[in-house]
């Protein structure tokens, strides 16, 4: 039965609800199962500043999680255009699993939310391709032939699913629900196929 691991940070809440809607997509597959798993926020502090365990929501992802899943999906709010801090840190500790190959070969999708309509999202989604391309994985977006991604008037791209959450973190759009579905089942049925 092929993993799929979602892998985010969230820190308002949209990315959160994309990824169990990812999750909810990735579980459609037959035979698939999504693993949900965050990130914690970083601190400019030495010390710990945040608790081992999540108080709430999926556990915190460690990079055996990157090792042991036959397919990723990961996510970030979008910061100036790029994946948020927490996400990259974490990135930044896989070279033991770059320098082994572990990741080689895996199909892969991101997403993101963010405040605008005009907030970066694809430069957001393209900046987490980079670290999966270089891991050697498989990326794949959301092709026009979903229909969702010709109707929305919100989030929703090729590159992957993304969210236009306001000031307010507004729900997730019925389009931005469906990109997020199939974002989900792309990738686990990608996985099927390759495992």
């Amino acid at each position: 039965m092929p993993d799929i691991l979602v892998l985010y940070y969230s820190r308002h809440g949209s990315v959160a609800r994309m990824a169990e809607q990812i999750a909810l997509g990735v579980d459609a597959q037959a035979d698939c199962e999504a693993r949900l798993r965050c990130l914690p926020p970083v601190s400019a502090s030495s010390e710990q500043s945040t608790a081992a365990v999540p108080e709430q929501g999926a556990p915190y992802a460690r990079t055996r999680d990157l090792e042991t899943c036959d397919g990723l999906i990961m996510g970030s709010p979008g910061y100036f255009g790029n994946m948020a801090a927490p996400l990259k840190y974490f990135l930044d500790q896989t070279s033991a699993l770059w320098l082994s190959g572990a990741m080689i070969g895996k199909p892969a999708g991101v997403f993101t939310a963010t405040a605008s309509q005009h907030g970066g999202q694809e430069t957001v989604l393209t900046s987490m391709m980079l670290p999966l391309l270089h891991h050697g994985m498989l990326v794949c977006g959301i092709p026009f032939a979903e229909p969702a991604l010709n109707r929305t008037r919100t989030g929703g791209t090729p590159y992957g699913a993304s969210h236009v959450a306001g000031s307010d973190g507004s729900e997730l759009s019925e389009d931005e629900i469906a990109a997020c579905r199939a974002l989900g089942s792309r990738v686990a049925a990608l996985a099927r196929k390759l495992d």
